[in-house]
């Protein structure tokens, strides 16, 4: 006992004291580290939450107010006293400064006005001939001037209200006019002298076209004024135009601004379609099922569209279509309803396919034809009422009860709904409702066609076929490297394969572009057999390899066998690539690329999904491969050598541990490999042709949310509609990476939970 005391005693004074000054002051700093870093890892990471709401609410902020409707808002009303001795009102124009403006009475005078105060700027008597009146009205397109007035002679006078705009003295003054282009002279319509109850007018270049109705007959006159360039003068000619008469009474007549159809609206609601070049009657449509019938009709800016209005309120879209037979007819595309009461006066804008309507008590409809959509309705007058749009669709002149009542139009982006957007719209002379995306054009009747679905559709295909690629062979890859390379040999493949994520995407682009696109093309053949020989060529290899004696495969070190199959790719690729000119000649003619296209119908184009598919694949491959490898390289080696150990063979071993245990890392890889080829701009920008179709063919190319955004942006108005519609486009990119993000991290945590006990 003596003996074991001392040692006791000498164990007591060598114990540790963890409570000393210093480790206390180191304690409390590391906890201090750790306060620190929580604090920091928690305002980053909201700091992260708050700008992608910022960036959203900004998104938001642009996007909004293409959904909202026209305001209305109605300025002092007008009772000038020369209105009650004005006689009945046939016609009111606006000029675009919405300053003057401009009646056409039925005592045949013309009286400019000024649009705020109503006084009257000057006055036009039209050179009528002497005891006669006018009896119908008739204007050229939306946007045009040109007027034809029928007379109750038989005659029809046309003219143009112009408005010359000086700056005397630094300050606008606009001068009103009327100009006779064709003459002052009357042309002569009806040789009968009948009154002429309805009128229509077209100018084609230096091509005039008149067309009335007297009863049941029409009439039609072509005039051609060609000028000499030797001596400046005009010669006109005119051409009568003999068409069959119809049966029933002609309510309206309208003319075709390319000069190929007539249309007579004749009966309760019937339409006679003729074709001028053929001169014969292309057909008779029954443009309603019911008991109404056709009370107003106006042709659309651009003069394809017709807006047909009923005693029911309501309002329909008819224009010409080619149908199956190869022959043109009328079809109804699209209905509008203002109300019950008849439609009295359609509106057409001059620079958008919207319009406004008028009923009989004096309610005013908001409406635009391509996005399908009802923006206003509201009353602007008791009763019937005669108005005008300005050229810019910002200003409304409503002349009821001899008075004049001015409206100021707010209706910036009339052209977005959400039909328009994702659903099929049928455009003006398509022959059928489809998705299209062509945000501008060269004319100005141009029918925007603003539709996301081929956007959306190219950014999801393109990603498709660069993860078809990119994502086989990424995660093989990182299982190979992770799990069956030797380390030494894995210290060396990796780092190469993440430095390929360092190479900038615009070279990439560069390169598929201008080199890789072409060569595809020559090399099709090749490129296809490559595909189907390089995995036969690298399962044959390891099948020889098995086959070997062990002496022989002993002689490679564990883990370095995957270096014997450079130089079969090398093989297999070189020999696809070298026979490709022949397979092309002994099976596709000399030219697959046509042999596609003409024996089996397959689109071909040089920029397409291949091409985005071999590069954008190329760019994704180290984003996953380095997130798997990383995964599958952190699974416990207990786990492994117990698997081992209880008789598991390592590739059971791999599916049965190490791919469940890893799955979350590489559900992860994959799901950031995909945010990345749906978020990719340069390589879809110059490689693919910048097509906007909906085709699964791997031949086509496509158009991307983030290249068009790319393409169009610097080139749209700020505050336009093309404007928002391209913030639209990257709301709904990052909606979409947003929304797949959230779900891949949920489904990343259940399977954490599920495998964590493995």
């Amino acid at each position: 006992m003596n003996d074991i005391e001392p040692m006791t005693a000498n164990t007591d004074a060598q114990r540790l004291d963890f409570n000393t000054a210093a480790l206390q002051r180191k304690r409390r700093i590391r906890a201090l580290k750790d306060h620190l870093a929580r604090w920091y890892v928690t305002i980053g990471g909201l700091a992260v939450l708050g700008a992608i709401c910022l960036i959203f609410f900004y998104l938001a902020q642009v996007v909004l107010p293409m959904f909202q409707g026209a305001e209305l808002q109605a300025r002092d009303a007008q009772q000038p006293n020369w209105l009650a001795g004005a006689g009945e009102p046939l016609l009111l124009a606006i000029e675009e400064q919405n300053q003057v403006a401009m009646r056409l009475g039925a005592d045949g005078q013309v009286r400019f006005f000024s649009v705020d105060d109503g006084a009257v700027l000057s006055t036009v008597s039209l050179p009528l001939p002497t005891g006669t009146r006018i009896t119908a009205v008739g204007q050229d397109t939306p946007g045009s001037r040109l007027l034809v007035l029928g007379l109750d002679n038989g005659q029809a006078l046309v003219l143009e209200h112009n408005y010359k705009v000086s700056y005397p003295n630094n300050q606008r003054t606009i001068s009103p006019q009327i100009d006779y282009p064709f003459g002052e002279a009357p042309l002569e319509l009806d040789t009968q002298g009948r009154a002429i109850e309805h009128a229509a007018v077209s100018r084609n270049g230096g091509n005039l076209l008149v067309a009335v109705s007297t009863g049941a007959a029409l009439h039609a006159l072509r005039i051609a004024s060609t000028e000499n360039l030797m001596t400046g003068e005009t010669s006109i000619e005119q051409d009568r135009l003999e068409l069959p008469q119809l049966s029933e009474p002609i309510r309206q007549v309208l003319l075709d601004p390319r000069h190929q159809w007539l249309y007579a609206f004749s009966g309760r609601a019937s339409a006679d379609v003729f074709d001028l070049r053929r001169k014969q009657l292309n057909g008779r449509y029954k443009l309603l099922n019911g008991t109404g019938e056709v009370t107003q009709v106006s042709a659309l800016l651009g003069g394809i569209s017709l807006l047909v209005g009923d005693s029911n309120g309501g309002i329909g879209q008819w224009f010409m279509v080619r149908g199956a037979d190869g022959q043109a007819e009328l079809k109804n595309v699209r209905n509008f309803q203002l109300g019950t009461s008849p439609v009295t006066q359609i509106l057409p804008e001059e620079r958008r396919k919207g319009f406004l309507a008028l009923d009989s008590k004096g309610s005013l409809g908001v409406f635009h034809s391509t996005a399908h959509r009802t923006l206003l309705k509201e009353p602007v007058a008791e009763g019937a009422a005669m108005a005008t749009l300005s050229p810019r669709a910002t200003r409304l002149l409503v002349e009821s009860d001899g008075q004049l009542q001015s409206f100021v139009i707010d209706n910036p982006h009339p052209e977005i709904s959400w039909s328009a957007l994702w659903s099929k719209v049928w455009y003006e002379s398509y022959p059928e409702p489809d998705h299209v995306w062509q945000s501008t054009s060269a004319n100005t009747d141009f029918e925007p066609k603003l539709s996301l679905a081929p956007l959306a559709f190219g950014t999801l295909k393109a990603a498709f076929y660069a993860m078809l690629l990119a994502a086989p062979l990424a995660i093989c890859a990182a299982f190979y490297t992770a799990y069956f390379m030797a380390p030494a040999l894995r210290r060396k493949v990796k780092p190469v394969i993440e430095l390929m994520e360092a190479l900038p995407t615009v070279i990439l682009g560069f390169f598929a572009g201008l080199f890789l696109a072409p060569y595809l093309e020559n090399h099709l053949p090749g490129i296809f057999a490559l595909l189907l020989l390089m995995p036969v060529g690298i399962v044959l290899a390891a099948y020889l390899w098995s086959r070997l004696p062990e002496s022989i495969r002993l002689r490679v070190p564990d883990g370095w066998e995957a270096v014997l199959l450079i130089p079969v790719i090398l093989l297999v690729g070189f020999g696809s690539l070298e026979i490709s000119g022949h397979m092309e000649n002994w099976w596709f003619g000399g030219d697959m690329r046509l042999w596609l296209t003409n024996e089996m119908g397959i689109p071909f184009d040089q920029r397409n999904a291949l091409v985005i598919g071999l590069a954008m694949g190329f760019a994704v491959i180290p984003t996953i491969y380095s997130i798997a490898e990383d995964a599958v390289f952190s699974v416990p080696k207990s786990l492994t050598l117990g698997s081992l150990a209880l008789g598991a063979t390592p590739w059971q071993t791999l599916v049965r541990v190490v791919l469940l245990t890893a799955s979350p890392g590489i559900f992860s890889a994959l799901m950031i490999g995909m945010g990345r080829a749906v978020g990719e701009t340069m390589i879809v920008l110059m490689a693919t042709g910048n097509t906007p179709i909906m085709e699964a063919n791997i031949f086509e190319g496509m158009r991307t949310l983030a290249a068009n955004v790319a393409v169009e942006m610097p080139e749209s108005e700020v505050g336009s509609t093309h404007y928002r519609v391209l913030f639209l486009a990257a709301m709904v990119l990052l909606i979409f990476t947003f929304v797949m993000n959230t779900l891949a991290e949920l489904i990343r945590q259940r399977l954490r939970g599920k495998y964590a006990s493995l």
